[in-house]
């Protein structure tokens, strides 16, 4: 699968769960930006994904990562798979989560996501309230960029009008959240 995209991969591993939906939409963002908020496991994705309240990555080894995830409801699940730039795949015994990001031709940046509460012992979502939920995720997701773009925007007008190099601003920028 390494010659596909990941949006096409993330739908190829999707169709091998069943009752696993997708939702994708390209976003007006670069790659870079996407990616910061949802590759941020253990801040930006629990502020965009409707049902978590935090992830706390345990171990990472390469692109291996290990994960204790809350949701809002209290429920936990002990998450392993892999993260990369672009790509993410988790899985516990009952919660998988997928999300794929790549860069659109025409500008932007195409995002894919799946996941939801899983059939213990199966390839199998339970698959109520699985779209909609997806679908407020995606919502969330590029609200959580427009705030981001409003934040840098604001940030290099301010530095313009305090006479600093906005090439300095931006680094600083680069790790807030």
């Amino acid at each position: 699968m390494s010659g596909i995209g990941t949006v096409h991969k993330l739908h190829v591993m999707a169709a091998g769960v069943r009752g696993a939906r997708v939702a994708e939409r390209v976003l007006p963002a670069p790659f870079e930006e996407v990616w910061a908020v949802m590759g941020d496991l253990e801040g930006e994705f629990g502020r965009f994904q409707p049902d978590m309240r935090g992830v706390r990555v345990l171990r990472v080894s390469g692109d291996r990562v290990e994960a204790l995830a809350r949701s809002r409801h209290g429920f936990r699940a002990h998450l392993r798979g892999f993260v990369r730039p672009g790509w993410c795949w988790l899985q516990s015994r009952f919660l998988i989560i997928g999300m794929a990001a790549e860069e659109e031709p025409g500008g932007g940046t195409r995002v894919a996501l799946t996941g939801g509460v899983r059939v213990p012992g199966r390839a199998a979502v339970v698959p109520f309230g699985t779209a909609s939920e997806l679908s407020r995720a995606m919502g969330r997701l590029e609200g959580r960029l427009e705030g981001r773009s409003e934040d840098r925007l604001g940030g290099r007008l301010e530095g313009r009008l305090d006479g600093r190099s906005e090439d300095r601003l931006d680094g600083r920028l680069d790790g807030l959240p």
